[in-house]
């Protein structure tokens, strides 16, 4: 089969989903597809084209293509439908957090930012304010993902830890966190609520979830 850069990409997201971003080397991805390391920079120059371009791969199963809002769909519900579905792109893949903020010269990303800017602004959005409501629910979503993929603390963390001296000390924390999943909201709910929180203000409520 000949080799060309959908191929590697292709074996690239394969070995990502594999062995994680730490796992995806020149050698391991040329060993996948049976050439030398030197032949892969004939289609990919280096590691940070090959993450964008890995990047663009991801994104591409979300969003192969992307509309506006319909007129009669506010834009606040449109966003955060919007960052739902990057934050469903990133989870599909391990480490998908880490190849976004990685790929800074992203066109995909930069096309997701182009769509939702311009969707503000065509709403009288003024342009500053739409730049940065857009950033903040973009850089939240890969940060709140980011969270999401690293895990919960592992056996080794815990050892030793003192959950009850921690509770002690941190009360409110420790209630507000029992309070929210008491009715049975999960993670998913939570990214939700704080996208609410951003696009809408502090004052935002949120009502249960369907």
């Amino acid at each position: 089969m000949a080799l060309d850069k959908q191929r590697i990409v292709t074996e690239a997201v394969a070995l990502l989903d594999a062995e994680g971003l730490d796992g995806v080397t020149t050698r391991k991805l040329a060993a996948r597809l049976g050439v030398q390391s030197p032949t892969l920079y004939w289609h990919i120059p280096n590691k940070a084209a090959l993450v964008t371009a890995i990047a663009e791969a991801i994104l591409e199963q979300q969003f192969p293509e992307m509309e506006p809002p319909a007129p009669e769909e506010r834009w606040q519900d449109w966003l955060i439908g919007l960052a739902g579905r990057l934050r469903r792109a990133l989870l599909a893949h391990p480490d998908g957090a880490r190849i976004i903020a990685a790929s800074q010269l992203s066109l995909k990303m930069a096309a997701i930012s182009e769509l939702a800017m311009s969707t503000l602004v065509g709403r009288d959005i003024p342009l500053r304010q739409a730049r940065l409501i857009v950033l903040t629910v973009l850089r939240f979503t890969v940060g709140y993902v980011l969270e999401e993929q690293l895990g919960p603390p592992d056996a080794d963390a815990l050892d030793g830890f003192d959950m009850a001296a921690y509770a002690a000390a941190y009360p409110t924390v420790m209630a507000g966190v029992a309070e929210y999943f008491r009715p049975g909201h999960t993670v998913d709910d939570l990214f939700r609520d704080c996208l609410e929180q951003i696009i809408h203000g502090p004052a935002a409520q949120s009502g249960p979830t369907s």
